[in-house]
């Protein structure tokens, strides 16, 4: 992320959520009225473009030719993580804790979670341009969302939470999404440590990403060039893990695998036989782990 300004992969998510939104709702994998809000006026534009006829099937086409696999991935992830929230809900949660939020719109078009307390901790300079943007598409701030101001690699992620009302007696459920590449691997164990103070029972969603990437990215179809367009934002990926390693790197920090599933597996989950054409970033996982144990903040 440069200096000053909000997350520019939280924008180009937004984008990708934005654009299959637009499409027919009988067609659309995932769901986010709010995408659209979020883009700056380069992106604005590819919207507007988008609405002309054939032309939303030519820029998602050119966009899945330049970064194979990202828009997908992303979309079905949006989806996947919407579909384990319900259910997760049921084990009697009474707090959501969305670490780097970005431009994360859960909290505003999921009826079911208004019912619940709930955190946005992201980097100060992201949630200010999320904040600006929600002061203008929502009559009122939510009465249950907090916004916490948080940079991972600098501030203290347990004092700002603890100042904001955050409760670890209480069953919670954290998602953390499309962060902990962007970390170093002592920000990311301290991140899940702190997470593991949760009330037991409570569960926690986040995302990785195959740690070969990071040294052996030609093994996967797009990832150069994702590589040079997040060199360019001021993005790069710094951390991930071995599949094979992830229950027993969990079961140290006191969290138990529940799930974990990559790219191609939740595209066909929600892509259906379309999935089969659709190669690029399958090195993205999504891990749901629940709290087995308290373990210090």
């Amino acid at each position: 992320m440069r200096a000053g300004r909000a997350s520019r992969t939280a924008e180009q998510n937004a984008l990708f959520r934005a654009l299959e939104t637009a499409r027919p709702a009988r067609e659309r994998v995932c769901d986010d009225p709010f995408a659209r809000h979020f883009l700056g006026w380069p992106f604005t534009l590819v919207m507007w473009a988008s609405t002309i006829p054939g032309a939303a099937a030519l820029i998602r086409s050119y966009i899945d030719g330049r970064w194979p696999g990202v828009r997908t991935s992303v979309i079905a992830r949006t989806r996947l993580i919407d579909d384990l929230i319900p259910p997760a809900l049921e084990k009697n949660i009474e707090q959501l804790v969305i670490l780097g939020a970005g431009f994360d719109s859960r909290a505003y078009r999921m009826p079911r979670l208004a019912a619940i307390e709930i955190f946005e901790v992201d980097h100060p300079n992201t949630q200010a341009a999320k904040r600006r943007t929600l002061s203008r598409v929502l009559p009122s701030p939510p009465p249950n969302v907090r916004f916490v101001a948080v940079d991972f690699k600098r501030d203290s992620l347990a004092e700002a939470m603890r100042v904001a009302g955050y409760r670890t007696s209480t069953s919670t459920l954290l998602v953390w999404e499309g962060v902990t590449n962007y970390l170093s691997a002592e920000a990311v164990d301290a991140t899940l440590r702190w997470c593991a103070g949760a009330s037991p029972g409570s569960l926690l969603l986040f995302t990785y990403v195959h740690r070969d990437v990071l040294t052996r990215p030609d093994t996967f179809v797009g990832a150069r060039n994702l590589f040079t367009s997040l060199e360019k934002a001021g993005e790069r990926l710094t951390f991930g893990l071995d599949p094979n390693e992830v229950p027993r790197y969990l079961d140290e920090r006191g969290l138990t695998l529940q799930l974990d599933i990559g790219a191609a597996e939740y595209r066909a989950r929600y892509f259906g036989d379309a999935a089969r054409n659709m190669r690029g970033h399958e090195f993205y996982r999504v891990v749901l782990a629940s709290i087995s144990r308290r373990t210090a903040c």
